[in-house]
């Protein structure tokens, strides 16, 4: 595919949340749907990587685009990654290309700072700028039990315009292996994106 054929960039942010399946295959249907994919890994998503996968990513940006353009199948340019502080990306700012961003899975931690607007780190500050820009924001948090903490931070991203979508599939789609689980999920983020897929039929269908 070429570069200048690419459809609009969405942002891809994976926290140390359990489910760390649900981000990478939401990178690889973006892909597969023909947009630009900007990937922030944090530190301790790369530890859950390694613990529920059978997926190795560099921790250098540049390598780690290079083995997600591998692993998704993507073209050259089509992935692109960012480091922790790498506040020269076009997702620090709110005159940087625009961009939906999904923070998929979303530990309660990040939960937390993009509640209270943190920006300590790239992911935290791109969730800044997509909620003070009205951009779209979705964040994935797969947790339980959920504390009175974690209810209130959602309320108030909610009310920030933000979507919460919490990683718990449905099963009316009688799911035969943990893929169609993962697929329901990122079927309903591609949803809320607006993107055409396959993964699963809408309801009635």
């Amino acid at each position: 595919m070429a570069e200048q054929a690419l459809r609009r960039p969405v942002t891809v942010a994976i926290t140390g949340a359990s489910g760390a399946q649900y981000g990478l295959r939401l990178v690889e249907a973006l892909v597969a749907a023909g947009h630009e994919v900007w990937v922030m890994i944090s530190k301790a998503a790369h530890l859950v990587i390694e613990t529920e996968t059978d997926v190795t990513l560099p921790a250098r940006p540049e390598r780690m685009a290079q083995a997600l353009i591998e692993r998704s199948g993507a073209a050259e340019g089509q992935i692109r990654c960012f480091g922790r502080e790498d506040w020269m990306a076009p997702v620090a700012s709110g005159s940087g290309a625009p961009s939906a961003m999904v923070i998929c899975p979303c530990s309660t931690g990040t939960l937390s700072a993009v509640a209270t607007g943190a920006s300590n780190n790239l992911i935290e500050r791109a969730a800044d700028v997509a909620l003070k820009e009205r951009r779209q924001l979705i964040l994935v948090p797969r947790e339980t039990p959920l504390s009175a903490i974690h209810l209130e931070h959602m309320l108030s991203l909610t009310r920030m315009g933000a979507v919460i979508l919490p990683a718990a599939p449905g099963f009316y789609h009688r799911p035969a292996t943990v893929d169609d689980l993962v697929d329901f999920i990122v079927a309903r983020i591609l949803n809320q994106l607006g993107i055409e897929h396959r993964l699963l039929p809408r309801w009635g269908e």
